[in-house]
């Protein structure tokens, strides 16, 4: 099993900036990938950013070139940092790690508001 727990979220104006973080831990042998999804009010669920163990960190394209993933494999942690934020971004933001097999593990979610 692998527990996800979040922090960093909060509210913020429009432009500004804020960063997630997520620490595993448990069995995390198999784990190949970890990252941030997220969840708008009456929308599906959906990838932020998530990085690999091996390659390149894969974004949506609506958060290109203002948000940045970082994974400390030491530390068993990733970090979400979001700058230039946007009404649009207001969201629960979930951790996310993906075990070889397939299987996904979530986090409790944090909460990220953007005021215009």
């Amino acid at each position: 099993q692998v527990q996800l727990v979040e922090s960093g979220g909060g509210l913020v104006q429009a432009g500004g900036s804020l960063r997630l973080s997520c620490a595993a831990s448990g069995n995390l042998i198999g784990i190949n990938a970890m990252g941030w999804y997220r969840q708008a009010p009456g929308k599906q669920r959906e990838l932020v950013a998530v990085i690999p163990s091996l390659g390149m960190a894969n974004f949506a394209d609506s958060v290109k070139g203002r948000f940045t993933i970082s994974r400390d494999n030491a530390k068993n942690t990733v970090d979400l940092q979001m700058n230039r934020l946007k009404p649009e971004d207001t969201a629960v933001y979930y951790c996310y790690a993906r075990h070889r097999s397939g299987l996904a593990y979530w986090g409790q979610g944090t909460q990220v508001t953007v005021s215009p």
